[in-house]
C-alpha cells in the first residue's frame, strides 16, 4: 500500500518540468564536513558574501537546492548540508540517534562551522528542524526561508483537527513506524519521488541515494513519533526574525490549512509566497518563483 502510493507520487512529480544545475556548478562547489558529537556532516559552500545554509528534507540531498544555490552565488556566499543518514553525512544506528534535539545540533554545528549567523533556509524535514532552530537560537539566524512545511502550531492544529483526507494523506508517518518499512524503498525509487523521473539529474540523486540508510532517514519520523500523536499543541518561542515562506498548495503532505495564523507567531515581517500550481518540492517545481523571490527578498533585507 504504501509503495503503491509512493509510486503514484513519483509518476506524479516526473510530469513536473524539471531544471537541470549546470555541470560548472557541481564542479565549482566546495565540498566541507562540520562535526556534531562524532557524526559527520557533509555540507558544500560557493560564493561570497552573507551566509546562507539550506536544509533538505525526506527523501532529498544537500543539490535540491542547486538552482536556488546557482542563482544567488553572485551576492552570497550559498551552503547546503545533507542530513545525517544521507548521502555523504554519518549515519549511526537507532533511533535515539535521531532525536530533535540532536538534528538540531546537526544544523547549528554547520551554522557554526559556516560563521556562527545565517539566513536559514529550508524544506519539509529540514524545515521541521529550522524552524525550531530559529526559535531555539535566534542569534545564530537572521532570517528565516520556509518550502512546503507549515509553522510548528500551524501543523499540529492540523494534525489534531485533521479531516479523513488530511488523516489519510499523513498516514505514511504511521506507516514509517513498521521497523521493516525501509524495505519498502530503492534507490531509484526515491531518486525519483525527490527529483522526478525526467530529472536530468537523476542518476546523481540515485548515486546518493545508494550511499544514503534509509532506516536512518525513517528514525527521523520513528524519533519524533510521539510529537505527531495526541491533540496538545506545542508551546513554542515566537520568531524574532523576518520570514519568507513559500507553499505549493497542490501539496497533499502538507497541508495548507496549517498556514493560518502563522503572522501571529512572527514578531519581525512575515512573506508568504503561495504557488498554485507547485506542490510539495516547491523549490524544484516553481524554481525560477523561489530563487527569484529569495533574491529581492534577501537585498531588501541586507
Amino acid at each position: 500500500m504504501l509503495k503503491r502510493g509512493l509510486v503514484l507520487a513519483a509518476c506524479m512529480l516526473a510530469s513536473v518540468g524539471a531544471i537541470a544545475a549546470d555541470t560548472d556548478f557541481f564542479n565549482a562547489v566546495e565540498h566541507n564536513y562540520a562535526d556534531n558529537n562524532g557524526v559527520s556532516l557533509h555540507y558544500v559552500t560557493l560564493g561570497a558574501g552573507d551566509p546562507m545554509l539550506f536544509v533538505h528534507g525526506f527523501p532529498d540531498v544537500w543539490f535540491s537546492w542547486a538552482h536556488q544555490m546557482d542563482g544567488l552565488k553572485d551576492d552570497f556566499k550559498v551552503a547546503a548540508m545533507d542530513m545525517r543518514a544521507y548521502n555523504k553525512s554519518d549515519a549511526p544506528e537507532g533511533v535515539e540517534n535521531y532525536s530533535m534535539e540532536l538534528l538540531m545540533g546537526d544544523v547549528t554545528s554547520v551554522i557554526d562551522a559556516l560563521g556562527g549567523n545565517v539566513t536559514l533556509v529550508a524544506h519539509d524535514w529540514g524545515a521541521g528542524i529550522a524552524w525550531r532552530v530559529a526559535m531555539y537560537y535566534p542569534d545564530k539566524v537572521n532570517k528565516l526561508i520556509i518550502c512546503n512545511l507549515t509553522h510548528p502550531t500551524g501543523y499540529a492544529t492540523v494534525r489534531a483537527n485533521a479531516t479523513p483526507e488530511q488523516a489519510a494523506n499523513t498516514d505514511y508517518i504511521r506507516q514509517f513506524q513498521d521497523p521493516n518499512a525501509a524495505e519498502r524503498f530503492n534507490p531509484t525509487l526515491l531518486a525519483t519521488i525527490a527529483a522526478g523521473a525526467d530529472n536530468p539529474n537523476l542518476e546523481m540523486y540515485k548515486e546518493a541515494f545508494e550511499r544514503s540508510y534509509v532506516d536512518g532517514m525513517l528514525n527521523y519520523y520513528r524519533a519524533s513519533w510521539s510529537g505527531f500523536q495526541g491533540d496538545e499543541i506545542e508551546e513554542v518561542p515566537q520568531l524574532p526574525m523576518p520570514v519568507l515562506q513559500f507553499h505549493g498548495l497542490q501539496d497533499t503532505a502538507v497541508d495548507k490549512d496549517g498556514l493560518r495564523d502563522t503572522w501571529n507567531w512572527i514578531d519581525a515581517d512575515y512573506t508568504l509566497v503561495s504557488v498554485p500550481e507547485a506542490g510539495h518540492w516547491v523549490q524544484r517545481e516553481a524554481a525560477e518563483i523561489v530563487t527569484e523571490t529569495m533574491k529581492w527578498w534577501l537585498k531588501a533585507r541586507q
